[in-house]
């Protein structure tokens, strides 16, 4: 437990620096405002941000995830082994249930966590100008949020989150075992990480694609209230006014970015997670496949 805790630390961080820049685009297009865009997709906001805020504006709001990202990991570790050793067998569907278990549980801290990257990443861009000055860090953002709202207000957003977050989880480790079986990741194959690489990023990809139109939804809903009066009241009303708004369309802006972000994140994660713990219990001779189960998500986040 104590090496997967570390590992998932280690694989989280890289994780998290890799992707958190296509994070803060993902999120930027998602909650724009349709009639007023200020980025024409993808790449053109990956641009503007550079040459309006310089790079570390790609980084804005990256103390959230890092700040959650121990206690995510340890629950996420914790709860996916102890639901596999349950259910008394490795095999796909179990897989899949201890990931949606672990997606579950670790919602407690991951929509706290990605409300305040929201608002940060938000602040000080567009219509949010009025706000610039309004959190002056992660923490600071969360407490003036409930100082306002209560814990009510620390957790917009969550059941958005567990619709999202649930379901992804399995996808994400049943793709990383059914891809790390199928390709036969073993410590003595001279390829195994670009194997690790490409089954942690394509799964990924996987779990992203899965539950996307959600994460819209609930990008908006924590962003909801920043520029003033709310505009939804509920995730069926966000859902109903946003189609009417933009149409179907609405439910995958931002995926582009995503995606890219995707692969190379869950790859970082999954590869940097599974050689450390294949390389540290080889030395016991208790691994001879690879590890498939603890490996973790960016908090979206993802």
């Amino acid at each position: 437990m104590a090496l997967d805790f570390l590992a998932g630390c280690v694989g989280g961080a890289a994780g998290v620096l890799v992707g958190h820049p296509f994070d803060t685009v993902k999120v930027r297009l998602q909650v724009q405002n349709v009639e007023r865009p200020l980025y024409r997709g993808t790449f053109h906001c990956f641009q503007s941000i550079v040459k309006q805020e310089s790079v570390f504006g790609l980084y804005k709001g990256i103390g959230s995830p890092m700040m959650g990202l121990t206690f995510i990991n340890a629950l996420v570790f914790g709860v996916q082994g102890n639901t596999i050793r349950a259910l008394g067998k490795d095999t796909p569907l179990n897989q899949f249930l201890a990931g949606s278990a672990a997606g579950a549980i670790q919602c407690v801290i991951c929509c706290p966590m990605e409300l305040a990257k929201t608002r940060l990443q938000l602040q000080g861009t567009g219509e949010y100008k009025l706000k610039a000055k309004m959190y002056k860090n992660s923490l600071d953002c969360l407490v003036k949020i409930y100082r306002r709202e209560g814990l009510r207000g620390i957790n917009t957003g969550m059941l958005s989150t567990l619709i999202r977050e649930t379901p992804s989880f399995g996808f994400y480790f049943l793709t990383y075992d059914c891809l790390t079986r199928a390709l036969g990741c073993e410590l003595e194959d001279s390829f195994v990480v670009p194997k690790l690489l490409l089954a942690g990023g394509m799964s990924g990809i996987v779990s992203w694609l899965s539950t996307y139109p959600v994460d819209v939804i609930k990008s908006r809903l924590q962003a909801d209230g920043v520029r003033g009066a709310k505009q939804y009241s509920g995730i069926l009303d966000c859902v109903r006014k946003s189609y009417r708004a933009e149409g179907w369309r609405v439910f995958t802006r931002g995926l582009t970015s995503t995606l890219l972000r995707a692969f190379p994140v869950n790859a970082a994660t999954f590869a940097t997670v599974t050689v450390f713990l294949m390389y540290m219990r080889a030395e016991e001779g208790d691994l001879g496949e690879c590890e498939r189960g603890p490996a973790l998500q960016q908090p979206s986040g993802l």
